[in-house]
Parts: C-alpha cells; structure tokens; sequence
C-alpha cells in the first residue's frame, strides 16, 4: 500500500506547482462548504462582478474611460437590482400568494379531468389509482402552502439581515469592479512566480466559465422576459410567476424545460380548457422553447466547450446535491474547471521496467 501511494504521489505531485494548486483547490472546497453560508455575501459579490465585468469590458474596448464604464454598469446594474425588488418580486409574491389560494378550486377541477380517464381508458387506469394520485398531489400541495406560510413568518426576524446584504453587496460589488487589477495582483503575489500549469488552466476556465456565466445571465433575462409578454398577450394567469420558472429553467439544461412544461400546461389547462386558447399558449410556449435551443443558446455559447449530455447531467446532480441552487447554476462552470485541471495536470511518465539480463 505505501509503495502504491509512493508512486501515485511520484507520478502526479512530483511537481511543485501541482502540489500548491491542489492545496489551493482542498482550502477553497472546505472554505465554501464550511463557511459559505458566513461569506454568502461575499461569494454573491464576487459573482455578480465577475459577470458585470463583461460589459465593463465591452465598453472599455469601444474606447470609454474605465471609470466610466465601471460607474454606468454599476448604475445599470442598481436600476436592475431595485426594479427587481421593488416591481418584479412583489408581483411574484402576489401571484404565488393567490396561486396557493386558488389551489383548491384547481384540485377539484383536476379531480373532475381526473375522473373522466377511467371511464375512457378502463383498461389501463382504475378509480383507486387516480384517487392514490389525487390524495398524493393535495398532500404535496398542502406541505408546499404550509412551507410558504412558515417561510413568510419566519423570514420576519431575517429582514435586518437581508437589508444589511441589500446595503452591503453592491458595495462590495462596486469596490471589486473598481480594484479588479489590485485585488488580483495582491492575490498572484501569493502563488508562485513560475505557473505556467496555472496561467493555462486560469485563462481556460476564464474565458469557458465567463461566457457561460454571462450567456446564462443573458439567456434567463431574453427567455424569462419574452414568455412573460408571451403569457401576458395571450391571458396567461400567474404569467410572472410562470416567467420565472421558464427562466430558471434553462439552468438545467435537457431537464429544466421538460420539468416547468408542467405547471404551465396545467395552468393553461384549467384557465382555458381543452380549447383553441390552450392550443396557443402550449404552441407558444413550444416555440419560445425552440428558439431558445436553436437560436439562442447557439448565438450566446457559440464560444463555450460543449460537455458530454451526460457530464451535464452528473456535474447537476452532484453540485447541486452539495450547493443547491447556487450548485445547479454554476455546475457547468465548476465540470469545465474541473476538466480543464486535469488536462493541464502534469503528470510524469512511469519508470521503464527494466528487465533483467
């Protein structure tokens, strides 16, 4: 056993800088899960100016002072901080709020579709199993409204706290845009002077993670935005509530839109019934999500390494099973770090085995 550690640490830690990066790696890993929910508001900085950071570029190559460009991003990026709090949340919140009020008369009228299906189909569906399906769907349904009551009391005591985040992240947000070059500079004074493993997996995961990051951002923004007015055209209710869950929802990739055509098939189901109207807004909504797969996704990505549908799916599972939703966003980015490592990874070639003469 010791001569088998003896040689797998000989054949992929020989290098200095394979040794400090990995430590590097074991120190972050155990920061996050260990004090994450202490630097939330950290993290949460670092990542909204790390995606800020795009248009602050943009802007400089176009030959705006950096001072400016720095300034009009951050002034955009208020406007769209309290137009979310102070317009979009607070529709959301009332939506769901009635949604969860309406819940009742919504389960009985799916009990009355519910009923019909034995009758249609007696061979492949009996009364027992609809109603087993009816009693599981109203249990669900009443965990989630008990949940959404507890949260709302219990979020009381944590106003102070989000207030202090409100007032604290965009500060920290501002001064990581502004101090970029230092903060960098002090942090590389860290490592050593010779990283070319480093330099190589840096400018990697940069650029993949940048655009995706960025591109998701964009892409939540364009599809969550469209199938609002979509929805709201067309007399689609709860049509905010139901353009956030399709917005979130290309974050998971392959299963994020079969999931959410859920809850807006159902809505339209017992908004309009069995009609034309119902037709059109699964029609819509069919193209809105075509679109976003062959039109969007590719114009935004086109610059991002695509990962096998099954990594995809594994990074989503595992990330998200250690992060939540934080975990799910950024499983891509963190698979593609995670890839890029072990490309650039050095490792020394086995001994030759000499043979005896």
């Amino acid at each position: 056993m010791v001569r088998i550690l003896r040689g797998l640490a000989h054949k992929y830690f020989s290098d200095d800088e394979a040794v400090i990066l990995f430590l590097l790696l074991v120190v972050g890993v155990l920061t996050i899960i260990f004090l994450g929910a202490m630097l939330a508001p950290v993290i949460a900085s670092v990542i909204i100016a790390f995606i800020l950071q795009g248009l602050v570029t943009r802007f400089t190559q176009v030959g705006v002072p950096e001072i400016v460009s720095i300034i009009g991003v951050f002034v955009v990026f208020l406007g769209t901080l309290a137009g979310f709090l102070f317009g979009l949340l607070p529709l959301i919140w009332a939506q769901l709020a009635s949604l969860a009020t309406e819940a009742p008369r919504i389960f009985r009228d799916m009990r009355s579709y519910l009923e019909l299906l034995p009758e249609q189909y007696p061979n492949l569906i009996s009364m027992n199993a609809v109603n087993d399906f009816y009693h599981q769907v109203t249990a669900e349904a009443g965990n989630v409204t008990q949940w959404l009551v507890s949260f709302s009391l219990s979020s009381i005591p944590d106003l102070v706290g989000l207030l202090i985040y409100l007032v604290l992240v965009p500060i920290l947000v501002f001064f990581l845009l502004k101090d970029r070059r230092l903060i960098l500079a002090s942090i590389t004074r860290l490592l050593p002077s010779q990283r070319p493993m480093m330099s190589q997996i840096w400018h990697e995961v940069n650029q993949q993670c940048a655009n995706y990051v960025r591109g998701k951002a964009v892409e939540i923004l364009i599809v969550g935005g469209v199938t609002f007015v979509t929805f709201k055209i067309l007399g689609v209710p709860y049509a905010a509530l139901l353009s956030l869950l399709v917005g979130l929802s290309v974050v998971v990739p392959y299963i994020g839109a079969a999931v959410v055509t859920i809850p807006v098939a159902m809505i339209a189901l017992f908004a309009f019934g069995w009609g034309s109207q119902f037709i059109w807004v699964m029609v819509a909504y069919g193209i809105i999500q075509a679109l976003d797969g062959n039109v969007l996704v590719p114009l935004l990505f086109s610059e991002v390494n695509n990962l096998h549908p099954v990594m995809i799916i594994i990074a989503v599972l595992f990330f998200g099973g250690i992060w939540g939703l934080w975990g799910v966003f950024f499983a891509i980015p963190l698979a593609t770090m995670v890839k890029a490592v072990f490309a650039a990874w050095p490792v020394r070639p086995d001994d030759p085995v000499r043979l005896p003469e």
